[in-house]
Order: C-alpha cells, then sequence, then structure tokens
C-alpha cells in the first residue's frame, strides 16, 4: 500500500496527457506566424522549414532559463489523443537567458544545440487554433501557449 501511494504521488492530472481530441486541423491552416506573451515568435512555412525566435525549453528543460532562436523543421502529425506539432530546431544561431536577459554566446552556452518540441494543437472558444506545451513540473501543468500572430 505504502509503495502504490508513493508511485502515484507523482502521477499529477497533466503528466500523462491524452492530447486535446483535435483531429480537423490541416498544415496550411497550422502554417504562419506564432507568438506568446513572453515574446517568443515561431513561423511555419508550408514548405515544412521554421523559424524560430526566444523559444524556451518545455517540460523540465524550461528551468534551465535558456530561449533559443534558429532555423529549424515542422511536421503537423496527428494520433487517437489529437494532432500535434513536432517542431525541431536543427541550425541554432542564438541563445538567450530568461533572467536576466542577456544573448549568450553560443559556443560555450550549456543550452542545447538542436532541440525538439511538442506543441497539442487546441481551439479556443472563437474556433481559433492555438498551439500549447507544458512547461516546468508536469505534476502542475504550466501551459505555454503560442496564438496567431498578430496581422497574420
Amino acid at each position: 500500500m505504502v509503495v502504490l501511494a508513493a508511485l502515484t504521488a507523482c502521477a499529477g492530472p497533466f503528466q500523462y496527457y491524452d492530447g486535446t481530441g483535435i483531429h480537423d486541423a490541416t498544415a496550411a491552416e497550422v502554417a504562419g506566424g506564432w507568438e506568446n506573451v513572453e515574446g517568443t515568435r515561431v513561423v511555419l512555412r508550408k514548405d515544412g522549414s521554421a523559424l524560430l525566435e526566444k523559444l524556451d525549453g518545455q517540460d523540465f528543460d524550461f528551468e534551465d532559463g535558456w530561449r533559443l532562436s534558429g532555423t529549424g523543421t515542422w511536421q503537423l502529425s496527428d494520433d487517437d489523443g489529437g494532432q500535434v506539432v513536432r517542431l525541431a530546431l536543427t541550425a541554432r544561431t542564438e541563445v538567450e537567458s530568461r533572467s536576466p536577459a542577456t544573448v549568450t554566446d553560443t559556443s560555450t552556452s550549456e543550452s542545447p544545440s538542436t532541440y525538439t518540441w511538442f506543441f497539442y494543437v487546441d481551439r479556443d472558444q472563437h474556433d481559433e487554433l492555438k498551439l500549447f506545451f507544458f512547461y516546468g513540473d508536469p505534476d502542475i501543468g504550466n501551459t505555454y501557449v503560442m496564438t496567431r500572430e498578430t496581422g497574420s
């Protein structure tokens, strides 16, 4: 009984997230500019390439405080739980620290030179797409939300 309690104590509500249930988004609808309130900007181009500016790490990587910029690729996939955008940074051009906001020399940084994010695809109350991933401790369920860039 004690072992079972210890094993389930770490299983918060978002640790085993099953997805949004969204299955109707198209790659053309996902393509375009995305932003969040922290100054992050991501451009998902129709050809599958991507431009990333100041994108934080997901899950526990967020706590490392780095923000990556560069180029990469993206792909929309669908499984039983819903659609996911896989975004892969393949060429890092800049690293910034979230606090204090200073640019780091990429040749000596401990941040990753490549990285992959998995954004869940969801819709808001107006049926507009939004992309998100969880950051920090998965038991808490903090979401890093990207919305359509203003003017896109």
